[in-house]
């Protein structure tokens, strides 16, 4: 916990908040974000502006559009 413990000292030092709240990482419909492709696949078909993974930090505007993947909200069934 030493890791969380300075991520919220950090959060707070820049924001005043000394929380960070976790919810789901998913869009409506879809499955909850499970793996490094699911969460990446989610940031790319949403307006997420930065995904960090571990020691990753990746930014929207600096990743390749993805490709052939205009239908991908026909898969799943909102609820």
């Amino acid at each position: 916990m030493p890791k969380y413990h300075r991520l919220i000292s950090e959060f707070k030092k820049l924001t005043g908040y000394g929380i960070i709240i976790n919810t789901s990482f998913n869009v409506r419909g879809e499955p909850i974000v499970c793996t490094p492709q699911d969460a990446y696949l989610c940031f790319m078909r949403t307006e997420m502006d930065v995904l960090v993974l571990e020691n990753c930090v990746l930014y929207k505007e600096e990743q390749p559009a993805l490709k052939d993947d205009a239908d991908w909200r026909k898969i799943y069934e909102l609820d």
